[in-house]
């Protein structure tokens, strides 16, 4: 007997009754997989930079079933749903931020956080994913690659924001903000004649942003060109943490083994500097197979970006895996030295809540442009 396929038309066809139970979720295996794997490894190194204490793996383990649980909900929502709601996300976020600037909760010198009794977090948080999507669901309308009147609207948006978390003061977060809003320009096709002005005003810019600065910034900045100027002061994380990294070698003193953390040298190793204990207790071969975890998760997003069927999904998609990206290397960057410390968390590892609900959602949002992908015939 003859095999007859079924007839093909050029409306999107539903998802094949093959596919398997998570994909009808809309998770993603291969991405799913990579987060495992990352998690798993994070938690090992948690356990030993936050002193063996079970404690702190079990609200890390809390933490991360609820980002979960946002993941697998955003996950649900197609893409065209998230173009819709954008703007309102977006400017939910701007009137938070503005929110914090008048009724801030204050923490370590700082005015960031909103405190409702039952929830404390950052509305900064939510800029993260609000600002690429918001610029993508603009961009999409437009012709591309964009003209100056565009580019400059886009800058004008991302300056708000960007402006509003300096002022709490925190740059750090600021940093990330002007540059996944930048990756979504860029990944429209910036003309290069744009990228150089850009460059000439960021250069120009940069004695008035000094400035405008704190003191400690500026100091952080100081203590990045020099450190051994102050190593019992504002050099002192930098030393100790070069100094972790480095007794490593190449195999580690061996997990739980690591004496920067466990004799209390190295300050903040259950967050910011997480990544120096994982280079002192399993050296450069584990520091290099969770750089090579990383670069796991955001080779997928950058695939998901590639393979999008819209003008919106691919450039949220790849704006979200550059942003990834840009938080692992600014993060490993200011631990060996390379960058200042501006109080970014590597992402999935350090010990911390809301920055790590809005990376799961972010990566539900690359689940969602992966998986509700449509099959068009020829």
């Amino acid at each position: 007997m003859q095999y007859r396929h079924p007839p093909l038309n050029n409306i999107a066809s539903p998802l094949p009754q093959h596919r398997s139970l998570l994909y009808r979720w809309h998770i993603d295996s291969h991405l799913m997989q990579a987060l495992l794997f990352l998690i798993a490894f994070g938690l090992i190194i948690l356990y030993s930079a936050g002193n063996e204490d079970v404690h702190t793996v079990e609200g890390q383990c809390i933490r991360l079933g609820f980002a979960a649980l946002v993941l697998v909900g955003v996950a649900q929502i197609p893409p065209y749903r998230l173009r819709v709601i954008a703007p309102w996300l977006f400017f939910i976020g701007l009137f938070l931020l503005m929110a914090v600037m008048a009724i801030g909760d204050v923490g370590k010198g700082a005015r960031r956080w909103l405190d409702f009794g039952v929830i404390r977090f950052q509305p900064s948080e939510i800029m993260k994913l609000a600002l690429p999507m918001y610029l993508a669901a603009l961009l999409h309308e437009k012709i591309l690659p964009p003209p100056f009147k565009t580019v400059a609207l886009c800058f004008f948006i991302i300056l708000i924001p960007v402006g509003l978390t300096a002022l709490q003061p925190d740059l750090g977060t600021a940093l990330m903000l002007l540059l996944t809003g930048f990756c979504v320009i860029f990944l429209a096709g910036l003309p290069y004649r744009y990228l150089l002005l850009i460059a000439i005003l960021a250069a120009g810019a940069v004695p008035v942003l000094w400035h405008f600065m704190h003191a400690y910034q500026r100091q952080r900045v100081l203590t990045f060109l020099n450190p051994e100027t102050d190593p019992l002061g504002h050099g002192y994380h930098i030393i100790q943490s070069k100094i972790a990294i480095g007794s490593g070698g190449l195999f580690g003193k061996g997990w739980l083994m690591g004496t920067q953390a466990h004799l209390n040298f190295l300050p903040e190793h259950a967050t910011d500097f997480i990544f120096a204990v994982a280079g002192e207790e399993l050296g450069l071969f584990g520091a290099l197979l969770l750089l090579l975890m990383y670069a796991w998760v955001i080779g997928r997003g950058c695939r998901i970006a590639y393979t999008a069927q819209d003008t919106f999904s691919r450039l949220l998609a790849g704006s979200l895996a550059i942003a990834f990206f840009f938080n692992v290397f600014v993060n490993i960057g200011m631990v060996c030295g390379l960058l200042p410390v501006v109080g970014i968390p590597l992402p999935l590892v350090s010990y911390g809540g809301t920055s790590m609900v809005t990376l799961m959602a972010a990566f539900g949002v690359l689940m969602s442009i992966q998986t509700h992908r449509r099959l068009w015939s020829k």
